[in-house]
């Protein structure tokens, strides 16, 4: 898309083409499902009617709307938009098995550093109340991760027992 980008609309001032190339991605993001010939009728039609109102953001395209150059370069920048946005929904599958790939490999990375670490003053107070209030022999905790599996395994162990009992 950035290569075609260079090619098309010479004539333009840097901030025109910039601001006429986002528009066209914009109405191609939004419009998917037409094709790129719809795409760019529909984007003449509403140029045609702004320019009528004279509220265009694109007055400079009043003269040049029907010239051939303007319609191929539109026409190339349209169809490379949607080659863009069809490449990205393809892969849409792949980026979501790395989002979650690097999100379990964060939460082993967590659990390797709470191996390492000794148990804070409220887990060991935490396990402490829950030793007495279920009236469990305390283990010595030697780290983090090990003083949660702990607390879990006791809560959930009892919460089974009260919901078993009703």
């Amino acid at each position: 898309m950035y290569e075609v980008k260079k090619q098309i609309y010479l004539d333009f001032t840097k901030n025109q083409k910039s601001a006429l190339c986002n528009y066209l991605r914009a109405l191609v993001k939004k419009n998917l499902h037409l094709t790129g010939n719809e795409i760019f009728n529909k984007f003449i039609e509403d140029e045609k009617y702004y320019l009528e109102l004279n509220c265009s953001k694109f007055e400079f395209l009043k003269d040049i709307l029907q010239e051939d150059w303007f319609k191929k370069d539109t026409e190339k920048f349209i169809h490379e938009c949607k080659k863009y946005y069809d490449y990205k929904e393809s892969q849409k599958p792949i980026i979501e098995a790395n989002k979650a790939f690097e999100k379990q490999k964060r939460e082993f990375l967590k659990k390797v550093k709470m191996a390492k670490e000794s148990p804070t003053k409220k887990q060991l107070y935490y396990y402490d109340k829950l030793c007495k209030k279920y009236g469990i022999e305390k283990k010595e905790l030697s780290s983090k991760l090990e003083a949660m599996a702990e607390i879990d395994k006791i809560i959930s162990e009892h919460e089974i027992k009260i919901s078993t009992e009703d």
